[in-house]
């Protein structure tokens, strides 16, 4: 079966918890992905930051996003996956809990990242249309 592992984007850049979110939105331009992982200073994953907390948690509410840190963003602990877990395993999480990328962990460190597009290109039809259909409904 395949794993996060094989179909994972691999080096995905973090943005700092102290970075600002203008910082972060900047990085997220250049790279040409709508989210990034938030680590801390210990190298740690503190969650995910996506273009749409952009808008919604800091533009939508009318904050300054030079001043709002990437950290103060994060919520709880992030939803991973292992970087050896099969492609069921990330269908199930990112079913379970509405998520289209999932940070891929060896250990304790960040290692990747897997979209929704990595998973329906490793699975069959069928499975990817129930993801598709998890994600898309409230």
């Amino acid at each position: 079966m395949t794993t996060a592992r094989e179909i994972m984007t691999e080096s995905a850049e973090c943005v700092g918890a102290e970075e600002s979110v203008l910082d972060a939105a900047k990085k997220m331009t250049e790279l040409g992905v709508g989210a990034l992982p938030i680590c801390g200073t210990d190298d740690r994953l503190k969650g995910m930051l996506t273009d749409r907390d952009v808008v919604v948690k800091v533009l939508g509410v009318g904050k300054d996003p030079a001043q709002v840190k990437a950290g103060d963003l994060a919520q709880g602990e992030a939803v991973t996956i292992g970087a050896d877990d099969d492609a069921e395993e990330i269908l199930s999480t990112m079913t379970q809990h509405k998520v289209r990328r999932l940070p891929v962990i060896d250990g304790h460190r960040l290692v990747g990242v897997v979209a929704q597009a990595d998973v329906a290109r490793a699975l069959p039809e069928p499975k990817v249309g129930d993801l598709l259909q998890a994600l898309s409904t409230d």
